[in-house]
């Protein structure tokens, strides 16, 4: 059975963020990262992936490449946990056991969830479409390309989601590329989500309601996504507050899918009813077991599920750890601040910057609820390369 002084669950931006700011703080720690993937992926960039800004090859590197010298990658998959035991067990290489364990599997992307979905997402022909993986991001370009008339809808679940503004970035930028196309006229362009609202932040709905209504986008609130009809080009929206199935029909569907937190934490001890790794939402510290910490999309964090919030959870939770791991009490913490870049069409964008109580904790001293190039130059150009070179260095 092997042992390591922390066992990092996830290869992820979180899992080689907070690798990184550890050997950081505290060179010669024995880390290692339990990530199956050989790749890995800055997702952020997939919104303009999807608009044909860049290739989706910008978003990818080895994961080899990122592993933080001095840790250990382990190349294998978490198939259970065992907190008890401070054990986590592998698909292929059997038992791991550890002092700490950090929990930062990301969250789950449920397909299946939406019958139709699966067979026909990323498929020719049928103009449904995704962002929110490598696989099918390049789908989303080509269906804008194709599409010269009818009706293209574009859906937010009722589950939480990764980049919560993400569903409504690529509306807008597929309107923006109707719009230079000559087509605008001819395609109704649709925003279908579960949610009571544009944006869950009172601070920047008055700007993004604007965006909606000068745009001409039909924006269809509380109506979530419960099945796709790809042979008659139909989608199937159940209303939240009614229950009543609405069906519209469609010549483009992009589909945001409903996730969850992954299925080996819904049955791991660690979750809580929704299967989110149960922390103290400032310290990061699992509430019944003290050596167990957890941060990013997987956490019960009770953020929105960005980069952003991770960059600032990283740092909290490394000083946390190793304040247990000194005997001390963790005393970092973390404000829930995240950030949302609302890309609002080619050259323009909204930064949305706030904490847990969804107030503006913006970085800049003009308003950042209005609609500015600069920003999106942040979003396009400068926050890759702050990724990349900074975040998981561990240096920002």
């Amino acid at each position: 059975m092997k042992h390591h002084q922390i066992v990092i669950a996830g290869g992820g931006t979180a899992g080689i963020t907070v690798a990184a700011h550890l050997l950081t703080k505290q060179p010669g720690l024995d880390i290692a990262i339990v990530e199956p993937s050989s790749k890995h992926y800055y997702q952020p960039i997939w919104t303009l992936v999807g608009g044909g800004v860049f290739q989706k090859e910008v978003s990818e590197r080895d994961q080899a490449d990122v592993i933080p010298p001095g840790a250990t990658w382990i190349q294998d998959r978490i198939a259970g946990f065992d907190a008890e035991h401070n054990t986590v067990q592998l698909e292929q290489a059997g038992a791991l056991t550890y002092d700490y364990l950090i929990v930062a599997l990301g969250i789950q992307l449920d397909w299946n969830k939406i019958p139709g979905l699966a067979e026909s997402i990323g498929k020719p022909g049928t103009g449904v479409c995704s962002n929110y993986s490598y696989q099918t991001v390049g789908s989303t370009w080509a269906t804008m390309q194709a599409m010269k008339k009818g009706t293209a809808i574009f859906t937010q679940p009722s589950t939480p989601i990764k980049c919560g503004g993400a569903p409504q970035k690529i509306c807008y930028l597929a309107e923006d590329y109707f719009q230079r196309q000559g087509v605008r006229d001819k395609v109704d362009v649709v925003f279908a989500s579960a949610a009571d609202g544009i944006f869950h932040v009172p601070h920047y709905v008055p700007a993004l309601n604007a965006v909606i209504a000068r745009r001409h986008i039909s924006a269809r609130y509380k109506h979530d996504l419960v099945e796709i009809k790809p042979d008659q080009k139909q989608a199937v929206f159940k209303r939240m507050d009614t229950g009543e199935l609405v069906t519209m029909g469609y010549e483009m569907l992009h589909v945001t899918p409903p996730m969850s937190a992954p299925d080996v934490l819904k049955t791991s001890g660690l979750g809580n009813e929704g299967g989110w790794v149960n922390v103290d939402k400032g310290t990061m510290q699992h509430v019944a077991y003290p050596n167990v910490f957890s941060l990013g999309d997987c956490s019960s964090l009770p953020t929105s599920k960005t980069g952003a919030a991770i960059r600032k959870q990283a740092p909290a939770l490394a000083d946390n750890l190793l304040a247990v791991m000194h005997h001390r009490t963790p005393s970092h913490l973390y404000d829930g601040y995240t950030s949302c870049p609302l890309v609002t069409g080619y050259g323009s964008l909204i930064l949305a910057e706030f904490d847990y109580d969804k107030k503006p904790t913006e970085t800049f001293a003009f308003d950042q609820s209005k609609e500015r190039y600069s920003m999106y130059a942040l979003k396009a150009y400068g926050l890759p390369q702050i990724y990349w070179h900074g975040m998981l260095k561990g240096r920002a």
